[in-house]
């Protein structure tokens, strides 16, 4: 039944679905009530991306069907790349125009190989310095004046401690020592729990212990080991099916570091010392050598001239540069911090090196919007176009499933999802980096639990909160709905290291402290290794398509399938028990939990969901 005059998402109106790569031509079809009484049509486009060159088709009538007027054309989008703006005129006899629109298509390039193995099984960010150490080392001689704690379950520092030129600051020159070595422990804990994938903050040399303003991009830091660790911890890994993904912080560097040597700790000058140095033209300077640009104007993190062909072939251009150093010794692929503020062609040059060096390696970036129509420092960005990013960072996915599991709203949820598989490449939407918390966020058991950021309370309370058993116990009822929505959803299901053991905290520092080993939530480890077990080696989940169920006030249902083999998720974050209806082609579901069996009647699966509870179901 046509319910529509246009759904942009529905095939008997736009066909193909979705992003579709360049040279494909695309069927338009209006279906405006034959009792409005219009006689004429016309498609308007605007190709963006070529100067906003516009075409206007003409949409001729070609059927009715239901009390419906059908009115089609067709757009051959060439070899264009870019976003297509398009809307539509409705015309009567009586001369009344009707505006639909307007509606985006994004166009992509496909003649690159995309890798898909990212977006299939489990991913797991590592904070190196917290998640677990094999000794506890000497900070004596190693950039940034550092100190070392000597408990591990200390909590880390969050006041001013350092008087600098720009006045008292948070140094975060505090570390725990976590290591490789401590993470090439932890690799059968890992496995246990179906990871097939780690992606690291960064390991390089760094006098912060975020390590995100590198000191030297050619080292691992000694606090966590030496370049031959991380090469056997590659192999190690790799032994296990888990591949690893780098953090590459290629905007900025850091203040102390060889390259600037703000704090003149490395013997050979950097930019800050001498205008002769081979580093002097990386950098933004307004006033050699105290005034320069930086990242957010953080003094600590001078930006990068990312045009500086000095610096590109550092990064990417040379045969040892660091994209293609670090893949030679073992990485699989990298994730760009700020990608927004990287240069197009950089970012095509990273792609480029990269795959060069390891056909199947794979680029994510760090984007917070929907990444096809992002916009940064006036410019529309190529993120997903093809040959730049092979996947995001889905923070759209965090905020829409967070408020489904706290307001209850499913719909939301729905519509924000397919908002982001209308606009991204199939590529880009299955390899898409899908999570409830990073090390940018606060905790998600705390977010759920409490219920908001309490950021309208001093720091200090939220430096010594401690959850109540009633918030953790909301908090954690909540997390394993969104757990099970993570595990089943297309894209990498990506847990923050110490979420599945129950670790809590609001913002940074306090959602970076130290893995609570000996002391983890085993229920939460068990049922997130459950899932992730799951995931490894259901075919639906790791590489099926989706159908929608039930979505709407407190309740989120989908279906995804793969051949002759489903998989459902359903989920009801409410007070109140529901109905849900889903989608299936099978006579039986079983709860894989369970082992209960529902009997499905007329190719439509009923269930009635408790309060706050969720379903995974298999058919037989």
């Amino acid at each position: 039944m046509f319910t529509l005059t246009y759904d942009s998402r529905d095939e008997r109106y736009k066909k193909p679905y979705g992003a579709v790569p360049s040279g494909t031509s695309v069927t338009f079809t209006l279906r405006p009530a034959r009792s409005e009484g219009f006689s004429r049509a016309r498609l308007t486009a605007t190709f963006e991306f070529d100067n906003n060159r516009t075409e206007t088709i003409a949409m001729p009538w070609v059927s009715t069907e239901l009390g419906r007027d059908a009115f089609s054309c067709t757009l051959d989008v060439g070899n264009y790349v870019g976003l297509v703006w398009y809307s539509f005129q409705l015309e009567r006899m009586n001369g009344y125009v009707q505006n639909l629109g307007t509606y985006q298509l994004t166009v992509y390039d496909n003649s690159d190989y995309v890798p898909d193995w990212f977006g299939k099984g489990m991913c797991y960010q590592i904070f190196p310095d917290r998640f677990n150490r094999t000794r506890i080392p000497s900070p004596e001689g190693l950039v940034g004046g550092r100190s070392v704690h000597q408990e591990w379950d200390e909590a880390p520092l969050y006041k001013p401690v350092g008087k600098t030129a720009q006045g008292w600051d948070i140094c975060n020159r505090d570390f725990f020592g976590g290591d490789l070595k401590g993470v090439e422990e932890k690799l059968d804990y890992l496995s246990s729990l179906g990871v097939e994938t780690i992606y690291f903050c960064p390991i390089f040399e760094a006098s912060e212990n975020h390590r995100y303003g590198t000191a030297d991009y050619s080292r691992v830091d000694p606090m966590l080991g030496n370049n031959e660790d991380f090469t056997h911890l590659c192999e190690e890994a790799h032994k296990r099916g888990i591949r690893i993904i780098l953090d590459g912080v290629f905007n900025h560097t850091g203040f102390v570091s060889r390259y600037f040597n703000g704090d003149g700790f490395y013997e050979t000058p950097g930019a800050m010392q001498s205008q002769d140095s081979p580093y002097y033209s990386w950098f933004d300077w307004k006033e050699w050598p105290n005034k320069y640009e930086s990242w957010w104007g953080i003094y600590s993190l001078p930006a990068v001239q990312e045009n500086s062909p000095e610096y590109r072939n550092f990064i990417f251009g040379g045969e040892d540069s660091v994209v293609r150093k670090w893949l030679k010794a073992g990485a699989d692929g990298w994730r760009l911090d700020v990608a927004d503020e990287l240069p197009d062609d950089f970012v095509h040059g990273i792609h480029e090196a990269a795959r060069e060096t390891k056909p199947n390696a794979i680029v994510i970036g760090e984007v917070w919007e929907d990444g096809s129509t992002k916009v940064a420092y006036g410019v529309r960005r190529k993120h997903l176009l093809g040959r730049h990013l092979d996947g995001l960072m889905n923070y759209p996915f965090r905020t829409s499933l967070i408020n489904f599991l706290l307001y209850g709203d499913g719909m939301g949820f729905q519509n924000s999802m397919e908002t982001l598989r209308e606009n991204y490449p199939p590529s880009a939407f299955y390899s898409a980096m899908n999570s409830l918390g990073t090390h940018d966020t606060l905790r998600i058991l705390t977010y759920l639990g409490v219920g908001s950021d309490r950021g309208d309370l001093p720091k200090e309370f939220r430096a010594t909160y401690t959850m109540s058993p009633r918030e953790r116990s909301s908090g954690m009822t909540l997390l394993k709905l969104g757990f099970l929505v993570l595990f089943g959803f297309p894209g990498a299901p990506t847990v923050y290291y110490g979420d599945e053991a129950g670790m809590t905290g609001f913002e940074d520092p306090f959602n970076r402290q130290t893995f609570p080993w000996g002391k983890e939530d085993r229920d939460l480890v068990d049922y997130c290794a459950q899932l992730g077990q799951y995931r490894r080696q259901s075919k639906p989940l790791r590489q099926g398509g989706i159908r929608w169920g039930t979505c709407g006030q407190g309740v989120l249902s989908f279906v995804r399938e793969y051949q002759e083999e489903s998989v459902a998720i359903a989920a009801n974050s409410g007070r109140e028990e529901t109905l849900v209806e889903l989608p299936w082609r099978h006579k039986l579901a079983v709860d894989v939990r369970t082992g209960d069996k529902h009997l499905v009647m007329n190719g439509v699966l009923r269930l009635n969901l408790a309060p706050k509870q969720g379903v995974l179901l298999c058919n037989p």
